[in-house]
């Protein structure tokens, strides 16, 4: 089976996903995202991909968000997805794509599904 994870290895969640990935005997393709960064297509399907909108895949503490003033509920879609490109630490994470769906797996556990 084909994974791959968009990983941080500072987050711990995303630590313990990657983890259980492995745990199931699957070696993913793993993606720190911070360091490569996002394209717009990439990001816009992956967001669509896991039923996500922007505003749901925003991470709002230890990123800047607040400081970019993006935690108001009336920031449009396109601001926050240029954000993002420009700073790839905005998604949350970890998000994984298998053959069965992609998902921003918060809590770890919600990688289990996707891994049959």
């Amino acid at each position: 089976m084909q994974v791959t994870i968009y990983h941080n290895p500072g987050c711990g969640t995303s630590r313990k996903t990657l983890g259980l990935i492995e745990a199931a005997g699957i070696a993913p393709k793993v993606v720190e995202y911070v360091q490569t960064g996002w394209t717009e297509p990439q990001l816009t399907a992956l967001l669509r991909d896991a039923g996500l909108s922007p505003q749901d895949a925003l991470r709002r503490k230890n990123s800047p968000a607040e400081e970019l003033g993006l935690l108001d509920a009336d920031v449009s879609d396109e601001t926050l997805i240029a954000a993002m490109l420009k700073h790839p630490i905005l998604v949350n994470r970890p998000i994984v794509v298998t053959p069965l769906g992609t998902a921003l797996c918060r809590p770890s556990e919600t990688v289990l599904p996707l891994l049959g």
